[in-house]
């Protein structure tokens, strides 16, 4: 019997794809293009090319998405799909130091090890639109499009504090800062004031927020990117500091709440805070501040268990009431859960109505003021704070007034006594834009004498990278492209002599902006697309990666898209469609009684435990992500090489659906392998050569063993067609071995089109075998354009059914019976059946429901 060998299939059929390119995509005006053909654009988040290369956890997605555009064009779309590499950055760079080389170097070979193994992954990515955002022929427009957001006055130079490492030499986002240490490393993070070039995402808040609605995005996504955004409605109220005309302005979401303020809180960094303590209260406030400022704000935010503050010493008075109401004149504070970017850092504390105030005047012993009881008169909890809408107390004359009509006519009085407005506010803060790095984008910017920036014009585009052998990061924060000075002083443009470029280098963000509108035309050297590929594709019909970009790369590619939008540059508002997010693939890692990770070729399973092969120690294990640090990595080559591409994919898919974490096992992957191997089986006959009723032509009505393979082909195709609704391919992949196991007791029996139906099907999931075993039953078609194979109703339907038979309820036996048959049919079928258990008894009462069952009720 012939034996199905992956690696000369696979090898054969690679080879092949990459010469045919059947999965090039084609732009209006290209040879071949066919306007008919509807368009879809599929496309992954591209990866940064990591020394570690891919490991089956990647893997998944890119199966997943495979899976779909190969389907999509047998359905008769033109497909673009495509693959490129998110190059620049800081992870890139610090490699390459690790390393030793220039980044250039470790780049390009770090991309070639990715493609290598997406190419044996058989995934039928556009090569030919392969893109690298650390190429200049890409970053220059990438430039380009930076000066239509500085056209647009979107872009400015502040002095702002931000986190700085040592150890790392870099400015570190929020996000990247825990408890006052980086993410990466681990090492101490403080607050440093420096100059940084700033996009003012903020601007596009509203619209950012308001066109969540019209994508289709998971929920938790959208529910991020509204947090994140922040839209707060409400109004700012003017308190004067005591003893002096000076104002400090905070904003509030509950102005119906302004009779219950007991303290003013202000941020750490609200310049008040270190002018304001007086004499006493001063060396207990800078302390404080010291110590605030070595925490990141996502720590802050969380902290509510623990809250602190400092009391300056001085007050400020009440707008609405006067000198005699015992409220008049209010503390103020220094505390770290105020953020200095929100608002106007400084808030109003009403401990008896918002949690965090609650905490705080708890924590500090400060008075508890109720403004606010429930609608229904019931007296307020002192232990507790009330947030919720209801009826105002101890207000003056707002008494009694519901919550929502007096936020309305306190900000009216505010206004009226020039001391406040109504205001709306959002959290989301315009984005620092520049790294003191080298590995990025120039910017395309030049400055002259007087520190006036002059755009670059599209001819001296791109500004490159100026080669460099120490392009470490400099000890003192500064960029170090400073280091070279005949390029900072443009010593390549005479012309320019009297102007100086930006030293500084854009993040690993700004080629992510807008790779998804390069990929649709990547070979333009007049500009960064055209706008007949854009009014062409549009926009990403079905973006897939992982949710752990909800408000950074995906906020920012709306941003930059929205910008282009106006601009007329593109046709749509949003970037993308539809947006799917993939689950990890997980697997054990093992760490020892001192709590150090052992790698998991050094661990052996001992009964229900581990133990590392190397000490014969027990170890413990728990299921975590996939990561080169945890010891935990399967890399798919090594996959590939025992069992095969296919067995891989399909495995891969069988292991649950695309959405959800999935556990490897390496004892999993053996079914997959059994299922390749048998379906390669049921096309050929014992002396290995192929069945040769798969050439006969279908019968023209279906009987005995056939049209037992026609219903078991034509349910497996329905399932494998409803999986592609939610991207639950474990469940076509589960149908494919039942439809195996039916099919494979009458092989002799499957004629051409059944055949060729079952190998269209698989195709999308293991496109090796099915290419192999269609060229080997005689097709001479690309099997990639052969149409989709749908199910047909008729045969969905059996003749027979199993009858349920039971006494008082209880099954006694189950019968094959005929669809259709008669009530007293059965019921004379089920009597007879149960001749020896009815003999003796009474028989009250015979329930019969047709095609399901008959119960007997006996006494």
């Amino acid at each position: 019997m012939s034996e199905y060998n992956h690696t000369k299939i696979e090898k054969k059929w690679q080879q092949k794809w990459e010469q045919d390119k059947p999965s090039k995509a084609l732009n209006p005006g290209d040879e071949g293009f066919d306007d008919t053909k509807p368009s879809y654009y599929i496309l992954d988040m591209f990866p940064y090319p990591s020394g570690s290369g891919l490991h089956v956890g990647h893997a998944s997605g890119y199966i997943g998405t495979d899976i779909i555009a190969r389907k999509k064009r047998m359905e008769g779309f033109n497909v673009l799909h495509p693959m490129g590499w998110d190059a620049f950055g800081l992870p890139a760079e610090q490699y390459a130091i690790q390393k030793g080389q220039h980044p250039r170097k470790t780049t390009d070979l770090n991309s070639d090890n990715f493609r290598k193994q997406l190419k044996l992954l058989g995934l039928s990515y556009d090569w030919d639109r392969e893109i690298d955002t650390s190429k200049p022929d890409y970053y220059k427009w990438t430039q380009w499009l930076f000066l239509k957001l500085y056209e647009k006055g979107l872009v400015y130079k502040k002095n702002v504090p931000v986190w700085w490492c040592d150890e790392l030499r870099t400015v570190l986002a929020n996000e990247e800062v825990i408890d006052g240490r980086s993410e990466r490393g681990n090492h101490p993070c403080e607050r440093r004031p420096m100059t940084q070039w700033i996009l003012k995402i903020t601007a596009y808040a509203e619209r950012l927020l308001d066109d969540l609605k019209h994508i289709d995005w998971p929920y938790g996504i959208k529910k991020q990117q509204q947090d994140w955004i922040g839209k707060s409605i409400g109004a700012e109220v003017d308190f004067t500091i005591e003893g002096t005309k000076e104002k400090i302005r905070v904003f509030t979401t509950r102005p119906d709440t302004l009779f219950g303020v007991t303290a003013l809180v202000l941020a750490p960094e609200n310049p008040l805070s270190k002018t304001l303590p007086t004499t006493p209260q001063a060396p207990e406030c800078e302390e404080y501040i010291k110590a605030a400022m070595s925490k990141s704000e996502r720590d802050r935010k969380a902290e509510t268990k623990q809250m602190t503050g400092a009391f300056t010493g001085a007050y400020v008075t009440h707008p609405l009431l006067d000198e005699t109401s015992p409220h008049y004149k209010i503390p103020i504070y220094i505390a770290d859960y105020v953020i200095a970017d929100y608002g106007t850092g400084a808030v109003m504390s009403v401990p008896a109505h918002d949690e965090r105030d609650f905490l705080f005047a708890k924590t500090l012993n400060l008075p508890i003021l109720p403004v606010i009881i429930p609608r229904d008169g019931e007296e307020p909890d002192l232990d507790s704070c009330f947030t919720d809408e209801g009826v105002l107390v101890n207000s003056g004359k707002y008494s009694m007034y519901p919550t929502e009509k007096a936020r309305v006519d306190i900000t009216s009085e505010l206004v009226l006594k020039n001391s406040g407005n109504a205001k709306t506010t959002y959290k989301i803060r315009d984005w620092v834009f520049s790294r003191q790095r080298y590995w990025g984008e120039p910017f395309p910017l030049y400055l002259d004498k007087n520190d006036n920036i002059i755009p670059a014009n599209l001819k001296d585009l791109p500004v490159e990278l100026p080669p460099m052998e120490d392009f470490t990061p400099s000890a003192d924060g500064s960029a170090p492209l400073n280091r070279a000075q005949d390029w900072i002083n443009l010593k390549d443009k005479p012309e320019l002599k009297d102007l100086k470029r930006v030293a500084d280098t854009m993040p690993g963000w700004a080629g992510s902006c807008w790779y998804f509108l390069r990929f649709m035309d990547p070979h333009n050297t007049k500009g960064a697309f055209s706008n007949t590929a854009v009014n062409y594709w549009k926009q990403v019909d079905l973006y897939v990666g992982g949710a752990s970009h909800a408000v950074m790369h995906l906020l920012y590619a709306r941003f930059w898209h929205k910008v282009f939008f106006d601009f007329g540059l593109v046709p749509e508002p949003e970037p993308f469609k539809k947006l799917f997010n993939q689950g990890m693939v997980t697997a054990f890692a093992f760490r020892d009684k001192t709590k150090r990770l052992v790698p998991s070729d050094d661990v052996e399973k001992s009964g229900q435990n581990y133990i590392q092969k190397s000490t014969k120690e027990p170890v413990e294990h728990f299921v975590t992500k996939m990561a080169k640090s945890l010891n935990n990595v399967v890399n798919p080559d090594d996959v590939i090489k025992d069992h095969g591409c296919d067995t891989l994919r399909l495995y891969e898919t069988f292991m649950g659906p695309l959405d959800i974490d999935k556990p490897w096992s390496d004892d999993g992957i053996s079914g997959c392998v059994r299922f390749i191997k048998r379906f390669w089986h049921l096309f050929y006959d014992d002396s290995g050569q192929i069945l040769k009723n798969l050439s006969s032509p279908p019968p023209t009505e279906y009987k005995g063993d056939e049209l037992t393979i026609e219903r078991a082909l034509n349910v497996c195709l329905k399932r494998t067609n409803e999986s592609f609704d939610g991207f639950n391919f474990n469940t076509a992949i589960a149908a494919f071995m039942e439809m195996l196991n039916e099919v494979s007791k009458h092989k002799a029996s499957i004629n051409s089109s059944q055949a060729q139906r079952l190998i269209k099907a698989l195709f999308p999931f293991a496109p090796h075998i099915a290419s192999e075993l269609w060229e080997s039953t005689g097709n001479t078609t690309q099997l990639d354009f052969e149409p989709w194979p749908k199910h047909i109703d008729k045969y969905l339907q059996k003749d027979t059914y199993e009858l349920v038979i039971s006494i008082n309820g209880k099954v006694r036996k189950k019968l094959p019976t005929a669809i259709n048959t008669p009530k007293d049919q059965l019921e004379a079928l089920a009597k007879s059946a149960l001749e020896d258990k009815l003999e003796g008894v009474t028989i009250r009462k015979c329930i019969v429901v047709p095609n399901k069952l008959v119960n007997f009720v006996v006494s």
